[in-house]
């Protein structure tokens, strides 16, 4: 017989990570993944950016709740600091003026005129930065350490990671009957952490799918024409939403910030999104792009109200939801994966949560399948 655990997480991503280092100290937790390694999607493909005025009032508030543990994380975590102060600059013409002035008034944001605006960033047009306003709060993540600090803390809490485990098959009986390519376990708990998969993943367990849906986003690295100069650049993202770039390694890191649907799949860029990038990047900059270093996509999932999804399922009540994280997981990390160790362990939330202005409540499945019953059978 296969062991039998309490929590079965499925994804071993940020997420999936996170949450069974906050659980396993306290219950007996397995982590399946379905790659050769974990965070190969996602995780792996992050614009590695924290900021406190990304998201929406949820996202926002989970991301200043992460902030201390990014600045200062447990002892033994990481050898290297988490974050390196960055900055990110909202940028926009005429039009966009009214977005600008509302970022403005946050305390952690800078009003900048377009003199200093491009005396920072000499590349941008005028017409580009004619309103800007910086994040003060902003500051490059180091995903990778983060993730790999909160697998070894998973382990060293007794938490086994099986990778190459695609789920193939869900029982549910005296527990779950977790089938997978490298073999088969038991568990009282699914965690659905998987992602992209996640409803694909709730409708191989018998549970109804919340309409999570997987949007590729497409990245391109470019020459800079300053690598050394250009390293002190902050991140520059248009208040419309339409691009971003930032120094990476000496090259620039650039994006459409598209959101394409798209199946779960290990997303491509396709040749059109790279030129849409290298466009808009090139419309608002003196910018001449000659080549693309490297292009890769991934795929940001999304609830239908953009909120996180975690808690238990309405209809299940050993199913439990940690997915539609958006682009914003690994920088909600910290605090998402305490306030989800407590829902799953039926316990309160933290009272700091609620202080915080986070309400649990709303990031609970229940909201996205309480419909009235004449829509239900419509359905």
């Amino acid at each position: 017989m296969p062991a039998h655990y309490d929590y079965a997480v499925i994804g071993a991503g940020i997420a999936g990570a996170a949450f069974a280092a906050r659980i396993a100290p306290q219950a007996s937790v397995l982590l399946l993944e379905a790659e050769a390694q974990p965070g190969y999607h996602s995780t792996g493909r992050s614009a590695a950016l924290y900021t406190s005025l990304y998201g929406n009032e949820l996202i926002r508030a989970l991301s200043r709740a992460s902030r201390d543990f990014l600045g200062a994380p447990p002892p033994g975590f990481t050898e290297h600091p988490l974050l390196t102060s960055r900055g990110r600059l909202y940028v926009g013409g005429e039009h966009e003026r009214h977005i600008i002035e509302g970022i403005a008034e946050s305390p952690l944001a800078r009003t900048m005129s377009p003199a200093q605006a491009r005396a920072w960033v000499p590349v941008l047009r005028p017409e580009a930065a004619a309103h800007a306003v910086l994040d003060t709060s902003a500051h490059d993540i180091d995903v990778n350490a983060l993730h790999l600090g909160f697998l070894r803390m998973a382990k060293a809490a007794g938490a086994p990671l099986v990778c190459n485990a695609g789920v193939q098959a869900l029982e549910r009986g005296d527990g779950w009957r977790i089938t997978t390519a490298a073999g088969e376990f038991r568990a009282r708990v699914i965690v659905n952490a998987a992602g992209a998969w996640a409803d694909t993943l709730a409708s191989l367990a018998g549970v109804r799918p919340l309409g999570i849906a997987p949007l590729r986003r497409t990245a391109i690295l470019i020459d800079s024409p300053d690598a050394a100069g250009s390293a002190a650049w902050p991140a520059v993202i248009a208040a419309s939403g339409a691009f971003y770039f930032k120094p990476d390694a000496g090259l620039i890191l650039a994006s459409p910030c598209d959101e394409t649907p798209s199946e779960p799949c290990d997303a491509q860029p396709e040749e059109l999104d790279i030129a849409i990038g290298v466009d808009r990047i090139e419309s608002v900059t003196t910018l001449a792009i000659r080549r693309v270093a490297r292009a890769w996509a991934g795929l940001r999932s999304f609830a239908p109200d953009r909120s996180p999804v975690v808690g238990y399922d309405a209809g299940c009540d050993d199913f439990f939801w940690l997915a539609g994280l958006g682009g914003y997981g690994v920088q909600t990390a910290p605090a998402l994966s305490t306030l989800a160790a407590s829902l799953a362990l039926r316990r309160a939330a933290p009272a700091i949560f609620a202080e915080s202005g986070i309400d649990a409540a709303a990031m609970l499945p229940a909201r996205l399948t309480a419909v009235p019953v004449s829509d239900k059978e419509q359905a």
